[in-house]
């Protein structure tokens, strides 16, 4: 049965697919390395466009990209640009297509030396940030934590990942929970438990 319009947050709907995504995967952790790089790659391609743009073409991305495995990425060169350039699939911006590439080599050495889960989560001390936001207009566009994420991220060699798209990548997968107070989703997400894998890291 689906929840009253007033019991989610402001932004999802009224297409099924977006409050779906909104009910079962905005705010819910994400520890997976692979899908945390896929999820940042996905709202550099958001850029300038709507996220349910993004959304609706997702399974086109994923079969494009070969499911997102960013070992298989890093070893793209330009014939792979042109073909995905050819792909109507997707979005066809040589920018983020390249800046996806680069970025999947930038995820390589972070991998390697620390995991990019924990380069990511470590900001956070390893638990999500828990908000108690009101209104729509309470939520930031981004914050200074997600700035400086940014710039870390530029400097390890990712692009597309400005602290605007960062924040929002923060939002979905979890690292903040920015579901509304009102929301029926907020008090779920909240309850959900730490990956234990983090324990010994945060003490």
């Amino acid at each position: 049965m689906m929840e009253k319009e007033g019991e989610r947050c402001g932004w999802a709907g009224p297409d099924p697919i977006y409050l779906d995504y909104h009910d079962t995967e905005w705010g819910v952790p994400e520890y997976d390395s692979r899908a945390l790089w896929e999820k940042l790659v996905l709202d550099g391609f958001q850029a300038g466009l709507s996220w349910i743009t993004i959304l609706k073409k997702r399974g086109n991305f994923r079969e494009a990209f070969q499911g997102f495995d960013p070992r298989v990425i890093a070893e793209w060169g330009e014939e792979d640009v042109t073909r995905l350039l050819g792909n109507a699939g997707i979005i066809r911006h040589r920018g983020k297509i390249e800046a996806t590439i680069g970025n999947a080599r930038a995820w390589c050495e972070i991998e390697a030396r620390d995991g990019f889960d924990v380069f990511l989560w470590r900001y956070v001390d390893f638990a999500p940030l828990q908000t108690r936001l009101m209104r729509n207009e309470d939520v930031p566009a981004q914050t200074e934590l997600s700035l400086q994420i940014s710039k870390d991220l530029k400097k390890a060699g990712f692009r597309f990942c400005g602290p605007t798209i960062v924040y929002a990548f923060m939002q979905a997968v979890g690292m903040v929970n920015d579901h509304l107070v009102g929301c029926h989703v907020h008090d779920r997400v909240a309850a959900l438990p730490r990956n234990s894998k983090f324990d010994l890291l945060n003490g």
